[in-house]
């Protein structure tokens, strides 16, 4: 079956995703492989990976998803914040809420990503408060995402 793996990435860590599912995935079926791009249309499965943006996809992603028609997709991406899998659910029920219809869902699997430290720095500028300490623990613990973990579970999912 051919397929495309298609991924917006502003950190690295979604093509990180991205690339660790093209390891596993037969490399003579592969349509495309690279940012948003009517050219991976073509194929009948997309591997489709997004950075989450205000608890949902880029908008570059929504702007893809929009053009499917009927191809089987499976969703993968990375979240600055979280680390729970109510939370990756809660993003992947909103993408997912995006497909239209005759898109076959086949799975999702998101994970945690590391934020530019523009982002810790901005967390430093705020005022003393617990919330400030829980934003700058959760920015510190991204830093190591995502890990070895996070992509051998990736490619369990998707094989």
């Amino acid at each position: 079956m051919s397929y495309a793996i298609v991924y917006s990435s502003r950190t690295g860590n979604t093509r990180a995703l991205a690339d660790a599912i093209r390891e596993v995935l037969p490399p003579a079926d592969c349509r495309y492989f690279g940012p948003p791009d009517a050219a991976a249309l073509a194929a009948q499965r997309l591997y489709i990976g997004f950075w989450t943006d205000k608890g949902t996809c880029d908008g570059d992603t929504a702007a893809f998803l929009a053009q499917l028609t009927n191809q089987e997709v499976f969703l993968f991406g990375t979240a600055g914040f979280g680390g729970s899998v109510a939370y990756f659910d809660q993003i992947a029920q909103r993408v997912t809420a995006l497909l239209p219809d005759g898109v076959t869902l086949l799975g999702h699997r998101l994970c945690q990503g590391r934020m530019p430290m523009t982002v810790r720095q901005r967390y430093e500028a705020m005022e003393d408060s617990p919330r400030r300490t829980q934003m700058l623990e959760n920015f510190d613990a991204a830093l190591s995402h995502p890990d070895t973990e996070d992509l051998r579970q990736l490619q369990n999912a998707v094989h």
